[in-house]
């Protein structure tokens, strides 16, 4: 790539800045992006708190949509380390990998969700905004391309500070005007940012317990459940033993199950 094409790409990106959709400071960041390096999509969601994302800009095809977009808005968004990160207000590059809790790759959630999208990895950049809003650019290769190479991350990182300021020249906060839409909105938008437990606020639950149905449905394990919570392994897997009795479940995958059917029932 000549300097040339560089200056030319960067030129029309901070020009898009000013438009009043994001679909061409969208494509112009993808372009600017892929003159250093490749990847296979990019999504661009705006978070506020456990609302519904709203959506920026992507680059799928209609039925990729519906797993990227339309799937992910009705609920798995709540077990996303990246939402969780936009909402704790991280700034900045990071990897999935980097975000995810130690039993994510092994979680319900993974296995039942995430794998559907067929990514080898998923990238970010998060971009505070006011009112504790927050966006986030998503870089993704499939399994097809690999991860992403050590050297791409760092010159990802190192452009982190232009992409994190082009971005907030774009969308200074987040759209206003976005209708909400579903039950679920009303439900959890007034809810503290970084408290998701209330998703089990119709179940016979405590309070530690609704934390510790929250922290495994993300993939945390015992050992991490319980660094988080400032309590012992043992007194996690009591609070997990009586969370399956009373949910009447046996395993992981009927707790993300009666997820499932909890956020469905919401959002009807």
């Amino acid at each position: 790539m000549s300097r040339g094409d560089e200056y030319n790409h960067l030129a029309q990106l901070v020009a898009a800045t000013r438009e009043t959709s994001g679909e061409l400071f969208g494509k112009a960041m993808v372009d600017w992006l892929r003159q250093h390096v490749g990847f296979d999509h990019c999504v661009i969601f705006g978070y506020r708190g456990a609302s519904r994302p709203t959506l920026l800009f992507e680059t799928f095809s209609p039925a990729e949509s519906h797993v990227f977009v339309a799937l992910y808005q009705e609920g798995p968004y709540l077990l996303d380390p990246f939402h969780h990160a936009a909402v704790e207000r991280k700034e900045g590059f990071w990897r999935m990998r980097e975000l995810a809790p130690d039993r994510f790759y092994t979680s319900e959630y993974f296995r039942s969700y995430y794998s559907q999208t067929r990514l080898a990895e998923e990238v970010g950049f998060f971009v505070p905004l006011p009112d504790k809003d927050a966006l986030v650019i998503s870089l993704m290769r499939l399994r097809a391309s690999g991860p992403f190479g050590t050297a791409d991350a760092r010159l990802l990182r190192d452009m982190a500070p232009a992409v994190i300021s082009l971005a907030r020249l774009r969308w200074p906060g987040l759209p206003v005007d976005e209708p909400t839409g579903t039950k679920l909105d009303e439900t959890i938008a007034s809810v503290n940012d970084f408290d998701r437990a209330h998703i089990w606020q119709s179940l016979s639950l405590t309070p530690r317990e609704k934390h510790v149905v929250d922290l495994v449905l993300q993939g945390h394990s015992t050992e991490s459940i319980a660094r988080a919570m400032r309590i012992v392994p043992g007194t996690v897997k009591v609070h997990r033993r009586n969370i399956y009795r009373k949910l009447k479940i046996k395993s992981q995958a009927g707790l993300f199950a009666r997820f499932v059917e909890i956020i469905g029932a919401r959002i009807r």
